[in-house]
């Protein structure tokens, strides 16, 4: 009997997924790092950081590139790409530039991927009403990125605590991941017939199309700057600021929040279709809000099992705000443009992987805690102002 053929998306959608898993895997491994080349908590969260120096080019030059070469011809290698950047980390107990180097590579991989390969899911399973088509891509998009990125740092963490050879299996498991996500590439056709390709243009094209630029810039961009600034927090610096108070158990407690927090954000997803992109965005950000406030108090009192509700709060905040902002875009752009501006997206949203630095220079000195009250307050305000009837209005004419 002749088997059924994967469906294309189905294969995307593997392939984005394998990817997102290995862009986490490094986090509680940070750790160890930290022990092993005696990084500084700035080293540390500038370690995390340079992944969106890779990132945002990447998200830059792929969408539009990939509008004028089509999809596979830019989505492919940086796939191959990522199986190097994973065996690359190999290597990282031996010099900290490595490390440095192999997060680099992961951003862009990870710019690449994603941008261009949101576009293309959404057109492969182009049916139905624009809205309908929109939304399900988002969803489905949302549920490949925060699995990988949930389950690759999960069991990371678990491995990185307890498993031999912590700096090294987690790394091959991920690969092991790979293989059959590269077998099935050759499954995906192009979407973008050469007709439709845009010819010439600027390298970099933000992609925002003239009556779409005041929603983008007063709603999409606070709320994609959301989507990574929570998690990051979640995953980067709490556990950095309680690991003293976790002996034997931090690398795997880095672990599961990290799950916790992405994972969470999978399953908060299909909220956005019940409250409406208008008011989802928003309540993101409360969320967020929540969540870090939360943070500071675990921060403050030393009370490391806060961890577990702060990674709710902050996963439910950045599921809402990625799948939000994904829908947003979709409604947007038209399908020459929207791989530009998916790509625009996702550069604004990386900005998040910024914060934990940015929190560490804030505090001068004095830990993270003056950073994660103005984090806290900042959001707080922005939720306020995208829940007002004029924010609202603009994403819904």
């Amino acid at each position: 009997m002749r088997r059924r053929a994967v469906p294309p998306w189905v294969a995307l959608w593997t392939v984005v997924f394998a990817v997102a898993y290995g862009t986490n895997v490094p986090t509680p491994l940070l750790l160890l790092y930290r022990d092993t080349l005696g990084l500084t908590p700035t080293s540390l969260t500038g370690a995390f950081g340079v992944y969106a120096a890779g990132l945002v080019p990447a998200l830059l030059l792929a969408g539009p590139a990939s509008d004028r070469l089509g999809r596979p011809r830019v989505v492919v290698p940086f796939v191959l790409l990522s199986v190097v950047t994973s065996l690359l980390f190999l290597a990282v107990p031996a010099s900290v530039w490595v490390l440095f180097a192999g997060r680099f590579l992961q951003g862009a991989v990870s710019g690449v991927v994603f941008s261009v390969g949101t576009a293309w899911l959404g057109e492969l399973m182009a049916a139905g009403s624009d809205d309908d088509v929109s939304a399900r891509s988002a969803r489905l998009t949302t549920a490949a990125l925060g699995g990988g990125w949930a389950l690759g740092p999960l069991t990371s963490g678990l491995l990185g605590q307890w498993a031999p050879w912590p700096t090294v299996l987690p790394y091959l498991v991920h690969v092991a991941l790979m293989l059959p996500a590269i077998a099935l590439l050759p499954r995906i056709p192009e979407t973008v017939p050469p007709g439709d390709r845009r010819l010439g243009g600027p390298a970099v094209n933000l992609g925002v199309p003239a009556l779409a630029r005041r929603p983008f810039l007063l709603v999409v961009v606070p709320i994609a700057i959301g989507v990574f600034a929570y998690p990051s927090t979640a995953v980067n610096v709490l556990p950095l600021e309680l690991g003293p108070l976790m002996p034997g158990v931090g690398v795997a407690v880095t672990g599961i929040v990290s799950g916790i927090t992405l994972g969470t954000g999978v399953l908060a997803q299909p909220l956005v279709g019940h409250v409406g992109s208008a008011w989802a965005g928003a309540i993101g950000l409360g969320l967020g809000a929540a969540g870090t406030a939360l943070g500071l108090l675990s921060d403050l009192t030393g009370a490391w099992p806060l961890l577990l509700p702060v990674s709710l709060l902050l996963g439910v905040a950045y599921g809402l705000c990625l799948a939000t902002g994904l829908t947003l875009v979709a409604r947007l752009a038209g399908p020459a443009r929207r791989g530009a501006l998916t790509g625009t997206f996702y550069a604004c949203a990386y900005l998040g992987f910024g914060v934990p630095v940015l929190l560490s220079l804030v505090g001068a000195g004095h830990g993270f805690t003056p950073g994660l009250a103005g984090l806290a307050v900042v959001s707080a305000v922005v939720a306020l102002a995208l829940s007002t009837r004029g924010a609202r209005g603009l994403v819904t004419r």
